[in-house]
C-alpha cells in the first residue's frame, strides 16, 4: 500500500512560518493534496503539533509530531517521535539547550502558539530559530532515547544540511534515512555523494506557506498498515526492506 506524505513543515509557531500555517490551515491542505501522513517540524519546538495532530484527526489526515533541531555545528536535524510526550520530552532537552537569545518579532517574525481552533494561547520569547549546544551525535541519542528517529535534514542544500557543514555523515551516527530537498535532482547529487545513494531518502517540502506543502507525489510503500504517527516511527526504525520510498512525479 502506499501513503503518500510530507514530513517537513513549518507552522506560524517558526518565526520564517507564514502565520496562515495554522494546525487546521496544514490539514486540511494536506487533505486537498491528497496527502495520507504528514508531520510538524518547527524550529526547536513542538508547542503547536498537539493541536495539529487534533486537527488531522477531524480532517482525516496522520500528523506526525516533529522538530527541526538545529545542532550546535548549525547542522539540521528532522526529528520524529510516536506520540505528543515523545516529541515533548525531546523538546525540554532542546529548550534547555538553546541559548538565551530574545526573538525580535520585528526581524525575525511572530513564533505563535495556537490551540485546536487556531485561537492564539501564547508566544514563544526565546528565538526558535538559534543552533543549539547539543552536537548531531546528541540530538541523534535524544531523539533515540525520546522514542523517535532523528534524520539528517535537506543534505542536498549548501548550508544547514551536515554534508556541507560536516563534510560527511560522522560514522558514529546511526542513520536510518536521510532528506532531500523536494526539487534536489537526485541522480547528479548521488554522482557527487555515492555513498549516500545507499540510504533510503525522504523527499519533503519544507514548507513555510500553504502553497509549498507537497502534493500527492512522494510515497512510502509497504505491507505494514500505518494507522498514526507510532506504526509509521516503528517502520521507520526497522528494517528498510519492509518499506519502499518513491515518487510518482
Amino acid at each position: 500500500m502506499k501513503y503518500y506524505y510530507d514530513f517537513h513543515m513549518h507552522s506560524a509557531l517558526s518565526p520564517c512560518g507564514d502565520n496562515d500555517m495554522t494546525p487546521n490551515n496544514i490539514a486540511n491542505m494536506a487533505v486537498l493534496k491528497g496527502l495520507d501522513i504528514i508531520a510538524l517540524s518547527d524550529h526547536n519546538s513542538c508547542r503547536n503539533a498537539a493541536a495539529a495532530m487534533e486537527a488531522g484527526r477531524e480532517a482525516g489526515v496522520i500528523v506526525v509530531p516533529g522538530m527541526e533541531v538545529e545542532s550546535v555545528e548549525e547542522v539540521h536535524i528532522l526529528t520524529l517521535f510516536p506520540d505528543i510526550e515523545s516529541a515533548e520530552k525531546m523538546e525540554k532537552t532542546v529548550t534547555e539547550n538553546l541559548p538565551p537569545v530574545r526573538n525580535r518579532e520585528d526581524i525575525f517574525g511572530e513564533q505563535l502558539i495556537l490551540d485546536k481552533n487556531d485561537e492564539e494561547v501564547g508566544r514563544i520569547d526565546n528565538l526558535l530559530i538559534s543552533a543549539t549546544m547539543l552536537t548531531s551525535e546528541q540530538i541523534f541519542a535524544e531523539a533515540l532515547d525520546a522514542g523517535g528517529i532523528a534524520i539528517p535534514a535537506h543534505v542536498d542544500k549548501t548550508s544547514y544540511s551536515m554534508i556541507s557543514n560536516l563534510g560527511a555523515i560522522p560514522e558514529d551516527i546511526d542513520v536510518k534515512l536521510i532528506e532531500l530537498s523536494a526539487k534536489c535532482d537526485a541522480d547528479s547529487f548521488f554522482v557527487n555523494y555515492p555513498g549516500l545513494a545507499d540510504y533510503p531518502h525522504l523527499r519533503d517540502s519544507d514548507a513555510h506557506f500553504l502553497w509549498d506543502i507537497s502534493e500527492r507525489l512522494n510515497y512510502i510503500s509497504t505491507e505494514k498498515q500505518i494507522t498514526d504517527a507510532g506504526s509509521l516511527i516503528e517502520l521507520l526504525k526497522g528494517p528498510c526492506e519492509a518499506y519502499e520510498l518513491g515518487s510518482d512525479d
